[in-house]
């Protein structure tokens, strides 16, 4: 007979902290969902332009240095290079930046998010296509210059 029980999974424990032979300067693909996948938060009403004058902040302050955001509906999609000082990184930059923007907008974040080193000029620019293009695969423009919900460094817009 089998059993109808399943392991019990352990809580993920992603530090996202890369080995130290990685250089400072690292790009990474950043994936950041809403807790309830589907349902549109992060292109409603002014809230782009609120969230985008966030990660303005963030840059100015060096935080972290976006080439790319780019919000869907219920997540959003980046490249970033962080500052390693002491007391910041990818984990803790991100993890200041949900919980400011949680309280701060409602927005209702799941609890970690995904990266991917870039590891290649080829690695770097299917990424940004993937960015650039998710609007269009998702059926929200039919071209990815038409989305307006995108960030770069010194210029918002597309």
């Amino acid at each position: 007979m089998l059993s109808n029980s399943r392991p019990e999974r352990q809580p993920s424990k992603l530090d996202h902290q890369p080995p130290d032979w990685i250089p400072d300067d690292a790009t990474f693909f950043i994936t950041i969902n809403c807790q309830k996948r589907g349902l549109e938060q992060l292109t409603l009403s002014d809230l782009p332009e609120k969230l985008f004058s966030s990660v303005s902040h963030y840059h100015k302050l060096s935080k972290w240095h976006p080439e790319i955001v780019l919000l869907m509906p219920d997540h959003l999609h980046a490249l970033i290079s962080f500052s390693w000082d002491p007391g910041l990184g990818m984990k803790k930059t991100i993890e200041n930046w949900k919980h400011y923007t949680a309280g701060t907008f409602g927005i209702h974040w799941q609890r970690d998010f995904f990266d991917h080193r870039i590891r290649s000029a080829d690695d770097h620019a299917e990424k940004w296509a993937y960015i650039r293009d998710n609007p269009v695969r998702a059926g929200l423009v039919k071209n990815h210059a038409d989305w307006p919900h995108v960030w770069f460094p010194d210029r918002p817009g597309w």
